[in-house]
């Protein structure tokens, strides 16, 4: 998720209400300092930034990582492994999954893939856009998810 800036406190709408990602896009090397220093705040800075994200989304849903195991049909010994990096999967739905087990909304998702270093959500990918739906509908089940994706003729979400 990018914050909105201003011109010197790292928050709300910068000029021409620009975000800082789009700001990054326009400045020359010699303003980065600058530009860091303004956005200290924002920056990722942990050696795990997946797992912490994750960890600070389950806390702030108030949820329990076993809660959200149990709900992405994942072992709990599987899902704290990958939760604390100690395993890495590169089965998207995986994390999907987890996602829709943790009830995350839409940009959550994007953020969490993005730091997992997978592909955000496309629209223009018809699977994708059965994603997007489900997110913004809270369509949160994973069966439900699965069901959609089959009643279009894409591929399904679970193994049978």
């Amino acid at each position: 998720m990018v914050k909105k800036l201003t011109e010197g406190t790292g928050s709300g709408a910068g000029p021409g209400g620009s975000t800082a990602a789009e700001l990054l896009m326009q400045i020359p090397p010699e303003e980065f300092p600058a530009f860091l220093r303004r956005q200290e705040a924002e920056m990722i800075r942990s050696e795990r930034p997946w797992t912490d994200y994750m960890r600070g989304k389950f806390t702030e849903h108030g949820i329990l990582q076993q809660d959200v195991f149990l709900a992405a049909d994942l072992s709990e010994r599987y899902g704290y492994k990958l939760i604390s990096g100690e395993k890495r999967t590169h089965q998207r739905d995986t994390i999907l999954r987890i996602c829709l087990a943790a009830q995350f909304r839409l940009d959550e998702v994007q953020e969490c893939l993005q730091l997992y270093g997978m592909a955000p959500l496309y629209w223009r990918i018809p699977r994708d856009a059965a994603f997007i739906v489900a997110f913004r509908n809270r369509i949160w089940d994973i069966h439900d998810v699965d069901a959609i994706l089959r009643a279009n003729d894409l591929p399904p979400f679970l193994l049978e």
